[in-house]
């Protein structure tokens, strides 16, 4: 073999090795394309649909008027209203309580919850209910007195809901007797009150059979 061959085949492997060095190593197999970034999908049209949406809060419902009872033609000149204390713990067992009212500006009926109640014939709205004491709302602020009214001595508590009275409520009686009346008002409240107390001060004791007779 001369020398000319065995120097063509050593220039030819060397450079062979050198176009292996500069080309890099193959890429392995189990290697595949570059990851993508998540796509975050755009909410559809049906999907927001199912999106809760709050409702409105309904307002609340006034109370239908008291029907109150047509008036006689010849009313006579009071009529009674009685029945069992609202503080019968404080009350001498059998008592209950007499009012004696105006026909012509009172009328016994029934209110929205089927208690009986006195309301006024000419002043809309004013009316005198069986009531104890109970908590009020954050938003009542109520103001606490005495007052005589006729021959008895009352607690008055006035409520007030952003500064406008809303209704009264009186607590007493007689030795034997104490029990509570509400009155409610939405306007002429000076006139309600002035007639409701009218009411009031004929407040007395009775037996409960003779309770039994009033109308």
């Amino acid at each position: 073999m001369n020398k000319k061959f065995l120097w063509a085949v050593l220039i030819f492997f060397t450079f062979t090795l050198m176009i292996t060095a500069c080309a890099g190593p193959a890429p392995l197999a189990h290697e595949g394309p570059a990851a993508e970034e998540p796509v975050t999908p755009t909410p559809t049209a049906a999907a927001l649909s199912e999106v809760a949406i709050p409702q409105a809060t309904p307002t609340e419902t006034p109370l239908a008027p008291l029907i109150l009872p047509t008036p006689l033609a010849t009313p006579p000149a009071f009529q009674n209203w009685g029945g069992p204390p609202t503080y019968p713990a404080e009350t001498v067992p059998g008592t209950y309580f007499r009012v004696r009212f105006d026909p012509r500006n009172w009328a016994l009926t029934e209110d929205q919850f089927g208690q009986t109640v006195l309301a006024h014939r000419q002043i809309l709205a004013c009316i005198i209910t069986p009531a104890a004491g109970r908590g009020m709302p954050l938003t009542i602020r109520v103001e606490h007195g005495f007052r005589t009214i006729g021959a008895l001595n009352f607690e008055v508590n006035t409520a007030y809901e952003s500064e406008v009275m809303k209704f009264v409520v009186y607590l007493g009686g007689d030795a034997d007797l104490y029990t509570g009346f509400q009155v409610a008002f939405e306007n002429n409240a000076a006139a309600c009150l002035n007639d409701a107390e009218g009411v009031l001060a004929t407040l007395i004791s009775i037996n409960e059979a003779d309770a039994e007779s009033l109308p």
